[in-house]
């Protein structure tokens, strides 16, 4: 059965609140679970979860301000306490010296193999049974990319279809197989009997101003988490600092024609979330979520084939 869900681990920006916590994003995507950009806090986050650190296969970071990777110490030590045997690292390249040294910030038993993956540029990061990871480069002060997971489209065997066309038995498996078939004298087509089913996407952008890689990274999401630091009146601050605004948030979302807009990423300077979600709302009219600590987010299920 599908276990797909975001647990939210901290939704702070640079300066954590009572409320908030710095950074960290864990999606739980079946058996593998990817820890983007762990902030500070985020392992007793874990904990309150009720989040095993096992859950991590892959950690991701979109760059390295401190909001944004100052958890890794803690997470990588608890993975090897807790006996994780393997996880990949995804990190912007020009950033490997900072990595080394969060890694191996002090003295630990270490016993995961933490392979290291750095991100050199636009492109797919990691191929797999969840299909395919990728990454583009944003426009932030320092170098940043934000991350992209798509599952690959498949076609479903539709039985009033195969049925039309009298295709029973060993043969629905050869046409499968091979993607047309000889039936009772005729070549039947995979596309006659079957019909598409999209593959899930996700997509996850923080720190950044807008540019052409938000939207190639959001387009056809199913879920984006996307920062909004800022609310409208502050948005020529958050150009100036490389950052969205909720509302520019919401127009990446309705442009690129996600299913459901996750904002996070606060200033602490906002109290009332309230205004992020009516921001938002004014451009974009599907689900909008203001993410708070410790939320556990559905990626929406896929449509059904015809």
């Amino acid at each position: 059965m599908s276990n797909r869900e975001l647990i939210v681990l901290g939704t702070g920006s640079q300066v954590p609140s009572r409320a908030r916590n710095h950074n960290g994003y864990l999606l739980r995507w079946d058996s593998i679970g990817l820890l983007f950009d762990p902030g500070e806090g985020t392992q007793r986050q874990l904990t309150f979860a009720g989040v095993p650190a096992s859950a991590v296969t892959r950690l991701c970071l979109t760059h390295f301000h401190g909001d944004h990777c100052l958890g890794v110490p803690g997470i990588v030590q608890r993975l090897s306490l807790d006996g994780v045997p393997r996880v990949h690292a995804h990190y912007p390249a020009s950033g490997q010296a900072y990595f080394e040294r969060l890694r191996h910030a002090s003295v630990f038993h270490e016993t995961t193999e933490l392979i290291e993956e750095p991100v050199t540029g636009d492109g797919v990061v990691a191929r797999g049974g969840f299909g395919e990871l990728s990454a583009l480069r944003l426009d932030h002060p320092v170098e940043a990319f934000g991350y992209r997971l798509v599952e690959p489209d498949r076609r479903n065997m539709v039985p009033r279809l195969l049925a039309r066309h009298g295709v029973a038995g060993p043969d629905v498996g050869a046409l499968a197989r091979e993607g047309s078939w000889l039936v009772n004298g005729r070549t039947v087509t995979l596309d006659e009997v079957s019909a598409l089913r999209r593959g899930q996407r996700f997509a996850f952008v923080m720190d950044t101003r807008l540019c052409d890689a938000v939207f190639a990274l959001a387009e056809g999401a199913d879920l984006l988490v996307i920062e909004a630091t800022f609310l409208e009146a502050e948005a020529d601050l958050a150009t100036t600092h490389g950052h969205l605004t909720a509302r520019q948030a919401a127009r990446v979302a309705r442009e690129s024609g996600v299913h459901t807009l996750v904002l996070t990423h606060f200033s602490q300077r906002y109290s009332n979330m309230a205004e992020f979600h009516d921001q938002a709302a004014e451009v974009f009219d599907g689900e909008v979520v203001i993410a708070h600590d410790l939320a556990r987010i559905p990626v929406p299920r896929r449509t059904r084939p015809e």
